[in-house]
């Protein structure tokens, strides 16, 4: 419930869910105290904002010795502010990595300085966002009509 609508209240819980509102509190803090429950976020429509952000979508691959695991790789690149998400993924590349920044100057400069550096990264790929259409699970609208004709049989 909470992850379609983290406002919700501990009322509006309660009454979704016919729970008494002392009990969903306490489910609220036993999830949050067990880390299931990691925050609350809104989620924002950069392309509305007076000064859209930059984001970015960079493909990692790297090469493990004895030393270093997955885990140590993402451990030192989630710790850069600029880290939106880090994922160790199936497939032709290991990571992938979202990055949020002022401008593609910025997040080029990020990359380029403190992620492409990390001795176990061996290349990366940056792709940059052009328009979000959905980000965790909310359409955007463009609030621009379909012009288009429609066609019926």
């Amino acid at each position: 419930m909470l992850d379609e609508n983290a406002r919700y209240s501990i009322e509006d819980m309660a009454r979704q869910t016919e729970t008494e509102p002392e009990e969903i509190e306490a489910t609220l803090e036993q999830l949050e105290d067990e880390g299931v429950v990691q925050g609350y976020r809104a989620v924002i429509d950069g392309s509305k904002l007076e000064a859209e952000p930059v984001q970015a979508v960079v493909e990692l691959n790297v090469t493990l010795d004895r030393e270093t695991s997955y885990d140590d790789i993402a451990e030192r690149v989630a710790r850069f502010p600029m880290v939106e998400s880090l994922q160790l993924v199936s497939g032709d590349f290991d990571f992938m990595l979202t990055v949020k920044g002022d401008s593609m100057r910025e997040v080029s400069a990020f990359i380029s300085n403190k992620v492409a550096p990390v001795p176990e990264i061996t290349q990366t790929v940056t792709h940059y966002v052009m328009t979000t259409y959905k980000s965790h699970g909310i359409n955007f609208d463009d609030d621009h009509d379909d012009d288009r004709l429609s066609v019926s049989p």
